[in-house]
This record gives structure tokens, sequence and C-alpha cells, in this order.
């Protein structure tokens, strides 16, 4: 595994890549390259001392890191070879020449030989093309209790009737036909005497019950298959599942009664009731399980009262075993049945078959093109420890994995597809031989052989030296660098006997003195000698007599051990070139103190690991070009440039003794004044202002600590004076604009209070009440007088 964090900040994280290789403990190389396929065994005398030989299994970058030379390390890989690579046949189905069937080959390669090393995966590719006119044996078993009477008289016309369709299909075509009823004990049938001549009832003449007959050997004669099947007469039986799972095991294993040939085999299976399977024996009294072998004489299934019906299980693997691809023709009443059944039997269809067989041709037509349409990809046993993977790429480049990389779908007469197979290795064999596995594709004749040759020991023990001396007088085997102990001998050179290697003397030998602990605490002691513990990480190593010495415990600078400049040996860091301290954090590199003018520290300080020390306390900075208590450049040397330029300011009397330090240089404008960018020495641009408020700018440089010069505009910016008219003319707009809008505030505040006043009035109006009596002092100006003559007349 490989760290994905660093704890607590840490910069420096620890990978654990190649601890597999340590954790190990690998005596020999053969042990090591069996561990991982990352890990390699060094044949080198590299070994620190306290190390045991276990250390020379490692990641092939550790071993070289620890010093093993790289060709000395054994690291053997795993290969592929071909075999046997004929092409995929291109047959047509018009050409004259007609070939055989092993002549024809759909699947390339057809042999090949793996060298696995454990954990090394190895991975070819297979190619799969459907042959034209390829050769098809067809084999038409039927149920003929008494319900399937109708179904009879139309399949006895099948033979011709399906010859002909199926040359456009095949012109190699073959056809045979087998039948079967029920076991023949109770109580799946009548065992009394005339029930067993005559099983049917209501005066139908029916032949006597049985298993399993085979009528028709596999064909290419067509009316043969008419005139036998004409012939053949319908039984009965008392329940309504029927015995048909013994006539397929007996079709699948009597190959030579069926006339199978290494073609194409389709085995059509024809009811209109269910099955009984494996268990239900036990109801007739049957309990011995069905061994799979073939049982007939005179064409007759023979043990059906002997044997149990076969498991689903036992089915498939017979099925599949000789390449066999079953059509299920079956009524619409069982369909779910049989359908559930299909997924459990690779390379199986399911078809509706009508209640009296007319569309049975159809269905097989279909049900064919179904079949041949898919290929599925299947493995024998596989040796323990080694697992296949499957990638297809079918057609229209469609890729599959997992369990959909076994297969291919929709695949047309001639179109060629392809798969990769992975095969893997996690350990040898107990016995390290050979073992040879099969693919092939379901319901096909064809197989690829894989040949596995496991790579269990290195090419350098093919060299060693039994009883040599190297290894305590041979007590052991030297081989690649390292000695392969006799059984019971043990020690880095087969040294001690493991009887011995628990005693004081010994232990003794492994103490630095007498107040210290057994190897340091750090190991453990073997035959007197120290062997120092592993470390998690690879990386880091115990090591010396007494295993005192480590090289991860040394000093750390920015949390890196030697401060990532520099090794560890023995608690002691050694420095890498241009480096020193106790944790190699001191460069000797003075480029990081060279300041913008090339000098070092400014010339105000010296460079120490890399850093200025600035010898002026007031300085400070990278390169002590800073003074934060000193005053500016710009207002230091003010007044001098001021007097000497433009002969004013406070130092104009003294100029000439005071401020003659530098060279003054005039320039005409802003622009020609000296740039940063074009100097190699320091420069300061400032901006001045006089007592008449007048600006003067000036840049100020010193050259190699002695020169110093100052460009000078000679021209002071003075701000101009004030324009009196327009200000004068603006302050009377202003007081006149100011005196108008009052007036007009006023005006409009009169016109609000008018308006006010005279509604109030115009209410007070029209709510006042007058009284209407009659003056007492009024008299009227009208006299009024009457004539006393006048008679109205």
């Amino acid at each position: 595994s490989v760290a994905t964090g660093c704890p607590n900040g840490r910069m420096l994280c620890i990978q654990k890549i190649g601890s597999d290789c340590i954790k190990a403990n690998a005596q020999s190389c053969g042990e090591c390259i069996q561990v991982a396929e990352k890990c390699g065994w060094c044949t080198d005398d590299f070994l620190k001392q306290g190390e045991s030989k276990s250390a020379r299994c490692d990641e092939l970058k550790s071993l070289i890191t620890k010093g093993c030379s790289k060709a000395k390390i054994e690291n053997p890989r795993g290969s592929i070879s071909i075999d046997k690579d004929k092409p995929v046949t291109n047959r047509k189905k018009d050409v004259a020449e007609k070939l055989k069937p092993d002549q024809i080959t759909q699947i390339q390669p057809q042999k090949l030989s793996l060298n696995l090393r454990s954990g090394e995966a190895q991975t070819f590719k297979l190619k799969f093309k459907r042959a034209e006119d390829y050769p098809i044996d067809l084999y038409y078993l039927m149920d003929l209790s008494f319900s399937m009477k109708d179904d009879l008289e139309n399949v006895k016309n099948l033979g011709t009737d399906l010859m002909r369709e199926m040359q456009e299909i095949t012109s190699d075509f073959r056809i045979g036909f087998g039948s079967f009823v029920e076991k023949t004990v109770m109580p799946y049938i009548s065992t009394t005497p005339a029930r067993l001549l005559n099983p049917c009832t209501s005066n139908e003449n029916c032949t006597s019950p049985f298993s399993y007959k085979n009528v028709l050997k596999l064909t290419e004669n067509g009316q043969q298959f008419n005139s036998l099947v004409s012939k053949q007469q319908i039984s009965g039986n008392l329940d309504s599942p029927e015995g048909g799972f013994d006539a397929i095991m007996q079709v699948a294993v009597c190959g030579d009664a069926i006339g199978w040939r290494n073609v194409t085999r389709l085995l059509v299976f024809s009811t209109d009731a269910g099955f009984h399977f494996a268990g239900d024996g036990k109801l007739g009294g049957i309990v011995l399980p069905n061994d799979g072998k073939c049982h007939l004489e005179n064409n007759m299934y023979t043990m059906s009262h002997y044997y149990d019906y076969p498991s689903i299980a036992h089915l498939v693997q017979k099925l599949s075993d000789n390449n066999i691809q079953t059509i299920f023709a079956v009524t619409e009443e069982f369909q779910p049945v049989y359908k559930e059944l299909k997924n459990l039997i690779p390379k199986s269809a399911v078809g509706t078959l009508s209640s009296n067989s007319s569309n049975v041709i159809k269905l097989i037509i279909d049900s064919y093109n179904s079949l041949s349409s898919e290929v599925i990809l299947e493995n024998n046993k596989v040796p323990e420890g080694v697992s296949i993977k499957y990638k297809s790429i079918c057609k229209n480049g469609v890729v599959g994995t997992g369990e959909n990389g076994r297969k291919c779908s929709n695949i047309s007469i001639g179109d060629e597809v392809s798969f990769d197979i992975t095969i893997e290795s996690q350990k040898c064999p107990s016995q390290g031989k050979s073992e040879t596995i099969r693919i092939k594709p379901l319901g096909f004749n064809e197989d690829v052989e894989i040949v596995l040759n496991f790579i269990c020991e290195c090419e350098c023990s093919k060299g060693g030296e039994p009883l040599s001396k190297i290894c305590h007088n041979g007590n052991g085997t030297f081989e690649c660098g390292a000695c392969r102990c006799n059984e019971g001998r043990i020690g880095r050179l087969c040294e001690c006997s493991t009887d011995e290697v628990r005693t004081d003397d010994l232990d003794g030998n492994c103490r630095k003195d007498n107040g210290t602990d057994i190897c340091s605490n750090n190991g453990d002691c073997v035959c007197g000698t120290c062997e120092c513990k592993k470390r998690e990480n690879p990386e880091e190593r115990y090591s010396g007599k007494f295993c005192d010495c480590d090289n991860f415990n040394c000093d750390r600078s920015n949390n890196k051990l030697c401060g990532g400049h520099g090794r560890c040996e023995c608690r002691v860091c050694i420095c890498d070139a241009n480096y020193t301290g106790s944790a190699c954090d001191c460069s000797l590199d003075t480029s990081t103190c060279l300041a913008a003018n090339k000098q070092i520290c400014n010339g105000r300080g010296t460079c120490e690991c890399g850093v200025c020390k600035c010898t002026n306390p007031k300085f400070q900075g990278p390169t002590c070009e800073i003074c934060p208590t000193c005053p500016g450049v710009c207002a230091e040397h003010k007044e001098c440039v001021q007097c000497r330029a433009f002969e004013t300011g406070e130092k104009k009397d003294t100029c000439q003794r005071d401020c003659s330090y530098f060279n003054l240089i005039r320039v005409k404008d802003r622009d020609k004044l000296p740039q940063p960018a074009d100097q190699s020495y320091p420069l300061s641009h400032c901006k001045e202002r006089d007592a008449n408020d007048c600006w003067f700018y000036y840049t100020y440089a010193v050259r190699n600590d002695t020169m110093r010069e100052v460009y000078v505009v000679e021209t002071l910016e003075c701000p101009a004076g004030p324009d009196i008219i327009p200000i004068v003319a603006g302050v009377v707009a202003g007081i006149v604009l100011i005196g108008l809008a009052l007036l007009l505030i006023w005006k409009l505040l009169m016109i609000i209070h008018d308006r006010r006043e005279f509604a109030k009035f115009e209410k007070e109006k029209m709510n006042a009440k007058w009284d209407t009596g009659e003056n007492p002092i009024y008299k009227s100006a009208v006299t009024t007088v009457v004539n006393p003559k006048y008679e109205g007349k």
C-alpha cells in the first residue's frame, strides 16, 4: 500500500511500497519471487553487518538504493508462446470444394504455453469467427405420452421438410429421432399386466410404456426419418411430469449410438408437460444417483428402474462436455418453467410449441439462429491460486468485462470477434508441475489448450553448489549468493543447529556489554549473531554487529531526514557536497546571498548557510538591504539637492561645504531620469516639495559604495496662481442666485398661506346660520290705500 496523506503536517510521507517483500522473510531466491511480482533477489555481496539474508529480497528500486548492482538482481518475468496458430477458416457455401468438419477452424490460436510468475498477469488475444456452411447434427427428442398424440402426426413429415429448410443454412445436415415417456415403475405408470401392454384408455391402441428409445440414429436421409417416425405409437403414464431428463442424459452421453459428429450439435426437446429431476425417483423406490453413463441396449434405456433422474447440474455438465445445444419446444402452459430451466443451462433456448406442433420447423430455425448468434466462452477447472479474467471485443467495437467479458451477441455468419484473456497465478502449485486448462466456446467442438508452466525457482539456483564449504563446511547449498540451509540448520551461513539456538553463551555474543539488551532490542540473536529486525518502511534499516545503528534516527531539518541533503549512517548525517551541519541544513552556496548589485549581502554582512547575517544591526532583509530606523534616502538628501540644483533651501549658504559628496547631473524632464531596470546598483526615485510648494524630482544612486550620483529634473513644477475674475464673477452670481431662490421660496409660501386662509373663509361661510325674524323698527316704503267706494266691478 502507499501512504496517501501526511499526518501532522509532515512534508515527507513514508511509502510502504515493497514492504510485502520484506515481510515475507524469504530465505531463498525461489521463495522471494513467489511473494509478489515486484520482488527481486540480490545475489551480490551487499548486506551490512547484522542484516539477515532475507534482506536480499526486496523491491528492485530498494535493492539498488541499498547498494546492490542491477546486474546482480534475479527478477524472472513471465512469457507467452503460441504453439499452434492455425488461422480461422474463410469458407463459402457456394464453393464446390467441401471441407471436412475437422478441417474447419473457428477459433484461433489453438494451443499456447504460459510461463507464470506469482502476481504477474499474462494476457493473450483469442479470435472467434463463425464459419459459413458449418455442418449441423440435429436430434429430435419427443415426448410420446398420450397428450402428444396430435403432435406426432405433424412430426411425421418433419424430416424432409426440415431438411429443405436447413439447406438455406448448411449443405451438411443430419437429423435423428428419439422418444421418451417415463420410468417403468409405480407410481409413474400402472404396472398391471393389461396396462403394461396398453396404458391408454377409451379403446386407444397405444404402445407399451418405456423410458427412452433411440428410434433413428443421425442420418442425412430425410425420407428414412419420415418413415420411422410414421411407425411410432403414442404411449401413456399416470403422472403429469415426464421422464425427459433420463432421455436427455442418454442422448448426451451415448455419442456412438446417437451418431454425433464434431460439428454443431442441436438437441430439440419437445413436450407439453413438466419434468422429474433428482430425488423424485424415491417415489418409486429408486435411490441410486444417476451415474451419467450410457445404458442403451438395442437402442432402449435399460436402467431407468435402477438409477434416479439426473440433477439439473449433472445435465448441464454432460451437455457442456459434449458440446450439445438444447432447444426446448414446449407449449405455452409450461413456458415459465422451461425459461427458468434455460437460465440454468448455458447455450439453450426455449420456443413456444403450438398445441399440435405445426410450427416446429419455424421454432427450430429461430432457436438455432438465436443460439448461433451468441458465443460464450467457458474454461474447465483451473489450478488452485490461478485466476482467469475475460474481456470481449464484440461486433461494432462493443466491449464487455466481468461476466459479460465471456460472451458476444448478435454475431452473424462471417463475423469475427475477439477476447482478451488474462491469466494470473498467485502461488506455485505444491508439486511445482505444469498444468493444462482448456477454454472453449459453449456448443462448439473446438477449444484452446493452454499449458501453464510456473516459475517457482530462479535461474541462478541451477548453478547452486550442494554441501558448499561456504555454508559452514557443507551444511547447506550455496545458491544465488546465499546459503540455503539443510534441514535442521539455520543461520546466515547455516552455522547453527536448531537444537542450540537458545543458549546463554550464544546470547552473550549478541550484547554490546553486560548491561545492554540483546541486539540493542532491535534484533534477534541467531547462533550468536544479531539479525536485525526489519522496519515497516523498507527504506529504514537497523544495522551493526549489535543492531545499534540505523539510518532513520538522524537530525532532521524542515521535517526531512538530514534536511533532504544527505544520508543517515549509524545515526549520523553524511552530507552531500555544498552542505554541512548536523542535519545537513547549512548550505555552502552563496548565490542566495547575492544582492541586486552583485555584492554579497550588499557589503553589509556575511553569508552563513545561504542566509545573510548583517554586521550592522540597523540593516536587515534577505541581502541586508532594508534599514527601518534610517531616514529615507529622499528626505536625507533633499536639502543638498535643492541647494545645488536650484540654490534654495535651508543649506543654500553652506552648500559648498555640506553638499559636495555627490555628482549632480541635470536632465530636462522626468523621462530622462535613470530607471531601476537599467542599473546594476541601488537606485532611489524621489519627489520632494520646497517652501514655495513647488515639486522637484531626482534620483539618488550609489556605485560601489563610494561614487554617488544624483540626476535631477532642472525645472520645478509649481502650482499656478488663482484667476481673480472668475472667482469674483462666481461669487456675485452665487449671491444673486441665492437671493432669487429665497424670493421664490417666500412667494411660494405666501401663495400657499393665502390659499389656506381663503379655503377657511369659504368653509365658515357655508357653515353660518342667520335669524329669520322681522326687524321691529323696520318700516316698509310702500303705503297701501283702499278706495271705500270700490265695489269690485
